[in-house]
């Protein structure tokens, strides 16, 4: 073979793995649950493209086929050299942080291994338990954690624009919540209907369990300071959330559509990426973006 081809061959591979090796001593270390998912599918193509990350692990439920195939490869795009995998605790020693959008039914598992072997988790599973909901808050005295309901930018300034409205209109407006999804969702309503209707109900001095009422049925007429909250599933909706605040004479709607489900891997991504390097507590997306007072 030329000289000249062989030498311009080392070049390239030492490019490359400078490349590498910068990527990996910048990077952050991100492992998935729920890889398989079609968030978990976002996750894996968000963490891959980012120039900040470096995907790790990708993990699948156990009665999964897909444990060994190439996470690259699973999503369509080149060999990424990261097998798929079932969850193991030793597997975790070497993630520096946790992306889990899976299911509650994992929780738990998935919970005790982070806090075992002190692997901050970003949490995006939604429909959780209030005993889950509990071990979570206790989990976060000694473990950096993110929780939210949704990871959109997008949502999270919608939920200042609905708690400024909701304290200037006060009880003059009646609120009603509508989020149309998937007919594949699970859990109703959505964890971000809940957090919109809660950044209505706290700015109106008001608590979310004693004021709203989810959907209606039967001859009842409408009290003062309820929040409507209403769940329509069908075809595959990425996720639409509107907030009506319907006053004498005239209605405000706050409305977001999420397009892709892109978003929201993406939001993660930029949670986990802001975790690292955060002290043992329970944070949200508003941590996250800076948004709180």
């Amino acid at each position: 073979m030329n000289s000249n081809i062989v030498h311009l061959i080392l070049m390239e591979f030492f490019t490359i793995y400078l490349y590498l090796l910068r990527k990996n001593m910048a990077a952050l270390a991100v492992g998935i649950m729920g890889a398989s998912g079609r968030m978990g599918r976002m996750l894996l193509e968000a963490v891959l493209q980012h120039p900040n990350t470096n995907l790790i692990h990708g993990f699948v439920p156990g009665f999964s086929s897909l444990a060994g195939v190439d996470a690259g490869e699973f999503i369509g795009a080149k060999k990424a050299g990261v097998p798929l995998s079932l969850l193991n605790k030793d597997e975790l020693d070497d993630v520096g942080v946790l992306i889990d959008f899976s299911l509650p039914d994992a929780f738990d598992e998935t919970l005790q291994f982070c806090l075992e072997t002190k692997t901050p988790l970003v949490l995006g599973v939604t429909g959780l338990s209030q005993e889950q909901e509990n071990r979570l808050k206790q989990a976060s005295s000694t473990l950096a954690i993110v929780y939210a309901g949704n990871y959109s930018t997008g949502v999270n300034l919608s939920l200042n624009l609905l708690a400024t409205t909701a304290k200037v209109l006060g009880f003059d407006a009646d609120v009603e919540v509508i989020e149309h999804h998937h007919k594949h969702k699970i859990d109703a309503p959505s964890g971000t209907a809940l957090m919109m209707a809660n950044a209505v109900a706290s700015a109106r001095g008001q608590t979310l369990k004693t004021s709203s009422i989810y959907g209606r049925q039967g001859a009842s007429k409408r009290t003062d300071g309820e929040i409507g909250i209403h769940a329509v599933r069908g075809g595959e909706i990425v996720g639409e959330h509107t907030v009506e605040f319907i006053m004498n004479g005239e209605i405000i709607e706050i409305t977001h559509k999420a397009q892709s489900r892109m978003t929201f891997a993406q939001g993660a991504v930029r949670a986990a990426i802001w975790l690292q390097n955060q002290p043992a507590g329970l944070y949200d997306m508003q941590d996250v973006l800076g948004l709180k007072a």
